[in-house]
């Protein structure tokens, strides 16, 4: 009966010290950054790791008054996939903490 108390008190310091690793690889992916360009470089986004935008860049060729949906498609597309970038990183750097273990999101 004793032998699987120590077993769950190595499991629980385990876990702990993943929650320990992983609260500090938050932490610095959001300092990380992801640039994304669409559109032959039409319209280029940097976003930051908390999802914020740290920069947008639109090339003035971009701009044609008669085709206003266009630049909002790119600047969508460009956005998204930022957004999409960022979540790759996060689940490569997490899966890096975790073993692999695929667990679900705000279990730590």
């Amino acid at each position: 009966m004793f032998g699987n108390m120590g077993n769950m008190a190595g499991m629980m310091k385990k876990v702990k010290k993943m929650q320990e690793d992983m609260k500090k690889m938050q932490e610095e992916l959001k300092t990380r950054t992801v640039e994304v360009s669409v559109g032959g470089g039409a319209v280029a986004v940097v976003m930051n790791g908390e999802k914020m935008i740290e920069s947008l860049t639109i090339n003035p060729s971009a701009v044609d008054p008669e085709d206003v949906e266009m630049l909002e498609d790119l600047v969508k597309a460009a956005i998204n996939e930022a957004s999409k970038k960022i979540d790759d990183l996060l689940s490569s750097e997490m899966g890096k903490v975790t073993g692999g273990l695929n667990l679900p999101g705000g279990l730590f």
